[in-house]
């Protein structure tokens, strides 16, 4: 059975065409909470310098989680996923050259 093709995506000034490489993603979770690294970026502060690191690791996504996903973890609302992630991605834009 063939794959199924996707179609690209474009995403301010970058191309993902799906198939020809792999992309890496990484997660930045902000989550007070966090199952992998115990809530270490949750400030605005923190959020922005590991969203850099990240970058200049070479991530091509960036995914910013405001739920944390740890066995026994409590379901938040989605107005608190929502307080917590959307001032972070609206800093890391406006603090951002145009990779992030």
């Amino acid at each position: 059975m063939a794959a199924a093709t996707i179609p690209p995506w474009i995403l301010r000034d970058r191309l993902f065409n799906w198939g020809d490489r792999t992309y890496v993603m990484g997660v930045l979770n902000v989550t007070p909470d966090s199952f992998s690294d115990g809530g270490q970026f949750n400030t605005l502060e923190t959020a922005i310098a590991q969203a850099k690191n990240l970058t200049a690791a070479g991530v091509d996504i960036l995914d910013i989680g405001g739920q944390s996903t740890r066995p026994g973890a409590e379901q938040i609302s989605l107005e608190t996923e929502i307080q917590r992630v959307v001032p972070i991605i609206d800093a890391i834009r406006s603090q951002a050259d145009e990779k992030l």
